[in-house]
């Protein structure tokens, strides 16, 4: 163990949600059923949305503000002297008219006294429809500029859908005593392997269905069943196995060079309307600890967006305006159920690494640390070191015999750095472990009694 002399640390931004809502995985259960003795034919997979119209049918507003062609000075061109007014002289003998008069014989004011009232003029029909005309052409121009970011959304739909997949899942299940069948709408998305070409979705989509059970659905209609299902628990992710599978893969980005604000695209089948299309941008990163209704997400890492993402959208791709995927999209944050602007997605690395994983081995070998972490340690935990450090996991325990213990780690230490990447919390730290190779030697950055250490550890697998 090396002392370093030199404290270094990143800056940790940790967003707290105020509003309870429930967060829920986004596949689709659509609304019919089968009975114990038949299943649901096929031809009810193509489904359409039948759900209430919404249209607006609130007040109208008119614009009731100040004229465009106003008169200057407010002068009205209609306006005159009141007769039972007593006007003001502007010079002896001589009244200062607001309207000219019509006699020229009998009016004693010039024309530069009429020009000099400020009389108002009315557009003309010409006037207005020049002002319309050049409205038009600088709508136009503005257009020109703006469009070109809707040509790439465009281009993206365009170039990505042939790789995204409709997938509907067959189930069944005996509650409260009573058979039920359904189907469950969600999405998929092919990628390229060493082992070929695979369908990347989320496990949740397609748990407890059979491989013949399982409908997948090409932009252009053809029709596929998967041959083989590899999924893992701890992170949701599923790959499936397509026999005579002729689609394009996607083409897959740098998860990790993502950042806040850029702005995202979501494909997927919301409510069972397949190869729908959704814009917005990444509203976060490292959302790590969602309660994911039933199931239990170990390895959490999402990004947030809000692309629009409802139910059945579960499994798409989220995809950057370069056309590269850079997430798999799995959940929402509603209290409606529907989207509320607040999505989740699995960075692509992540899932492009477990679908190696089951792929090569057929499970997730997650490496294995051996220490137990102080959940509720924060920053504010840190005492003088947050002059230092911004985050951290603090260990609670150490294994014996474990990887932690053979690196001399020890009850109280900080974890702030491991494997050259910043540890924000404890979450953060398992899932950092649980997705780094097996066998290999890692640095970490400890603090142990305000000094500053480093070490190495190597991990080995969990199971």
């Amino acid at each position: 163990m090396v002392d370093l002399s030199q404290p270094s640390g990143r800056t940790r931004c940790r967003v707290r949600n105020s509003r309870r809502l429930a967060i829920s995985l986004t596949g689709a259960a659509l609304a019919w059923m089968c009975s114990t003795q038949s299943m649901m034919p096929r031809a009810a997979a193509q489904q359409t949305y039948s759900g209430p119209s919404q249209a607006y049918s609130g007040p109208s507003q008119a614009y009731s503000g100040p004229s465009r062609y106003a008169s200057p000075q407010g002068a009205s061109a209609t306006a005159s002297i009141d007769s039972t007014a007593k006007p003001a002289l502007t010079a002896p003998g001589q009244i200062r008219s607001l309207r000219p008069s019509l006699d020229p014989s009998t009016s004693s004011v010039s024309s530069s006294s009429i020009s000099s009232a400020s009389i108002g003029t009315l557009p003309t029909a010409q006037s207005i429809q020049a002002r319309r005309e050049a409205l038009f052409r600088e709508l136009a121009d503005e257009f020109d500029a703006f469009d070109r970011l809707g040509n790439l959304v465009r281009k993206v739909s365009q170039l990505v859908k042939p790789s995204v997949i409709h997938i509907e899942a067959h189930k069944s299940e005996t509650k409260g005593g009573q058979y039920e069948s359904y189907d469950e709408a969600g999405s998929g998305v092919v990628i390229d392997t060493a082992d070929g070409l695979w369908v990347l979705t989320n496990r949740h989509v397609i748990l407890g269905s059979q491989p013949a059970e399982i409908l997948l659905r090409s932009a252009d209609g053809r029709q596929y069943h998967p041959s083989r299902i590899l999924s893992d628990e701890s992170t949701d992710v599923a790959v499936m196995k397509v026999p005579d599978l002729r689609l394009p893969p996607a083409r897959t980005g740098d998860s990790n060079q993502v950042n806040i604000g850029d702005f995202t695209i979501a494909i997927g089948s919301p409510f069972g309307l397949s190869h729908s299309v959704t814009f917005g941008i990444l509203s976060a990163k490292g959302r790590r600890d969602l309660s994911l209704g039933d199931q239990k997400i170990d390895l959490q890492d999402f990004f947030q967006t809000d692309a629009a993402i409802n139910p059945g959208n579960s499994g798409g791709p989220l995809l950057n305006l370069r056309g590269e995927v850079i997430g798999l999209n799995t959940a929402i944050a509603s209290s409606s159920g529907g989207s509320e602007g607040i999505g989740f997605a699995i960075p692509i690395n992540m899932a492009v690494q477990v679908a190696d994983e089951l792929i090569r081995h057929g499970r997730l070998r997650r490496g294995y640390l051996g220490v137990t972490l102080e959940p509720d340690f924060t920053v504010s935990d840190l005492g003088p070191l947050q002059a230092v450090a911004t985050g951290g996991a603090k260990v609670k325990g150490v294994r014996r015999g474990s990887p932690a213990a053979l690196a001399n780690l020890q009850r109280g230490d900080i974890i702030v750095e491991f494997n050259g990447s910043h540890v924000d919390n404890d979450d953060h730290l398992v899932a950092q472990v649980g997705l780094t190779p097996i066998g290999s030697v890692v640095p970490m950055i400890i603090y142990r009694d305000g000094k500053r250490y480093r070490t190495e550890v190597k991990l080995t697998d969990v199971n």
